[in-house]
């Protein structure tokens, strides 16, 4: 508020009569050094009103929807989700991993301590389906409650007590089976009924769960996933129009998250992508909801030893241009937002390529104000790591220290 006073116009009759007050009392000059400090003392008051000058609210709103590049929530103002992929559901345990050690609200407050303030939640159509999950020790602080649930109803319970702690969920259709990702968004046994049944029952399911903010429709598409062929069993781009609109016709409040592809499609100006990075099509072909302001589009990005761009001479400076063509046009162009669904890697230094390469994509999320989901906070993940170490407990302060930057 006293930022507001100070911006008052001086060519009014308010200011006009201001300035004399000021000019002729030194009660007037006493009334506004009060009311400075008296503002100063109070920053949670200030920040509260100064929403319109910060690039994210503060507090953020739900349901959450689109505006040209950027998500926004209830109250129309911009939010970044940063956070972390917890993953377990999706493989044997049918549990977020980690319950073994510590218990499940522990973990969930250790995030937020951290400033993440979204978990990317993968699951397995297969564990939703199941009754069976393994990997929890019921001894340990909150875990009891676990005991007897199904994975379906662990997922109920970590996503009520994220809710509590302040976290938003983003569910990821991860995987169809247990051991492995596959190529399209059906297989394995499971039909693209039973895929699209799988999200409508999770829509309906939190329809009145707020910290439910959307739905990351199918991990990573890859191998024969094509974009704009028009092929109704492999065009990625419609699966994701079907599935999308059917959730939205049950709820309309959830984001819905698109990935790309992995393989160049013609006219596509980059020859090789990570598996889901390939978001090129969308010049072309874009995803068309039937509920408007719920697109969000989002790549994946790792390094791997077999990237074909690490070892172009003009490495890194090359990662700019690449990120520019094959996805972020689509927020340079007002198109939709782009949410880094997720990155990662072992190395964060300053002379390996993947940790030059981690940090040069942490300063372009910063630069861009992208949203993101870190891969991830489990070190049992093979050639990334996580957050955090192997003892479930203690921080990776490196990977920490490096995503700070944006998490202010």
């Amino acid at each position: 508020m006293a930022k507001i006073f100070w911006q008052l116009r001086w060519n009014n009759l308010w200011s006009r009569a201001l300035r004399r007050f000021l000019k002729y009392t030194t009660v007037g000059w006493a009334v506004v050094l009060l009311y400075t400090l008296f503002s100063c003392s109070l920053p949670q008051f200030n920040q509260h009103f100064d929403i319109s000058t910060t690039e994210a609210a503060t507090t953020i709103v739900p349901p959450l929807s689109t505006r040209g590049s950027r998500i926004v929530d209830a109250k129309g103002r911009v939010v970044l989700l940063r956070g972390v992929n917890w993953f377990g559901i999706e493989l044997k345990e049918h549990v977020p991993h980690g319950l073994w050690v510590r218990d499940y609200k522990d973990m969930l407050a250790q995030m937020k301590s951290l400033g993440y303030n979204v978990i990317r939640l993968p699951y397995s159509v297969q564990a939703l389906r199941s009754r069976n999950m393994s990997g929890v020790n019921y001894y340990i602080g909150a875990n009891k409650d676990l005991r007897g649930k199904t994975p379906i109803e662990v997922m109920d319970i970590v996503i009520q007590e994220a809710q509590r702690q302040g976290l938003f969920i983003l569910l990821d259709s991860h995987r169809l089976i247990d051991e492995r990702e596959s190529e399209l968004w059906y297989g394995e046994g499971f039909t693209e009924k039973d895929w699209i049944d799988t999200w409508v029952l999770l829509a309906k399911r939190y329809k009145n769960q707020s910290n439910v903010i959307g739905a990351d429709l199918k991990n990573e598409p890859h191998g024969r996933a094509t974009w704009g062929t028009g092929n109704f069993a492999t065009d990625w781009r419609l699966a994701a129009e079907r599935a999308g609109n059917k959730i939205l016709s049950v709820n309309r409040n959830w984001l819905i998250v698109v990935e790309g592809i992995e393989k160049p499609m013609p006219g596509d100006k980059l020859s090789t992508h990570w598996w889901g990075g390939n978001l090129e099509g969308v010049r072309r072909y874009p995803v068309r909801l039937k509920v408007p302001r719920k697109l969000v589009y989002s790549p994946h990005e790792y390094s791997g030893t077999f990237q074909s761009w690490f070892s172009e001479r003009t490495f890194p400076k090359n990662l700019y241009q690449r990120w520019e063509l094959g996805f972020h046009y689509i927020a340079t162009q007002g198109i939709a937002p782009i949410w880094i669904g997720e990155f990662g890697g072992n190395q964060v230094d300053t002379k390996s390529k993947e940790g030059i390469w981690q940090r040069e994509l942490v300063d372009y999320i910063d630069k861009k104000k992208l949203s993101f989901t870190y891969w991830c906070w489990n070190p049992n993940s093979e050639g990334t790591g996580g957050i955090l170490l192997d003892d479930w407990k203690s921080i990776n302060t490196d990977k920490q220290k490096l995503l700070s930057k944006v998490l202010r």
